[in-house]
């Protein structure tokens, strides 16, 4: 069968609005790769601020742990003393010396389990910054798998249109 006049400007229209959806699709894919890429960089940007703000905290926290053990320990040193002093005198300013001891020794035993609880803490926080790691370098390199299989499909969509584009130029001759 001989195809009619009113059949061919259908197909060459048929084939104008193949080749504008692809122009849309393929800017579709651009926009949103660059949506993508805005939404990797703004995640970077707040894990990175995120991880200042924890490193910030992390440095307060030592900062004033360090702190409170100094003043205990010269506090310790300057009771020590003191006690050494009142060693001489009379029994009732013993009974002073060892409650203040006792508080310092109370003191003590709550700083180390917030020395380990320092320790710990940092630990976790690496392992949590190397997994993150992890996942970012597996969505990377899933990015990277996309834009290959986004260009393989896009060169397989312009086969078919040239094919289709020969199939239509063998049937008006």
């Amino acid at each position: 069968m001989q195809p009619t006049e009113t059949s061919q400007p259908a197909t060459a229209e048929q084939g104008r609005r193949l080749k504008d959806q692809l122009s849309e699709s393929m800017s579709f894919s651009s926009q949103m790769k660059k949506e993508d890429d805005e939404l990797s960089m703004k995640a970077l940007s707040a894990f990175k601020a995120k991880e200042e703000e924890i490193e910030k905290k992390k440095m307060e926290i030592r900062e004033r742990v360090q702190a409170q053990l100094g003043r205990v320990e010269d506090e310790t040193k300057r009771l020590a003393q003191i006690r050494e002093e009142l060693e001489g005198f009379a029994d009732p300013m013993r009974k002073e010396v060892t409650l203040v001891r006792k508080k310092i020794d109370s003191l003590d035993k709550e700083l180390k389990p917030l020395g380990n609880t320092v320790q710990k803490k940092e630990t976790e926080y690496k392992d949590a910054l190397e997994a993150f790691n992890e996942k970012n370098k597996e969505k990377v390199e899933l990015i990277t798998k996309l834009q290959e299989l986004e260009g393989e499909s896009e060169k397989l969509r312009f086969k078919k249109l040239e094919e289709l584009s020969k199939n239509i130029d063998q049937t008006k001759a």
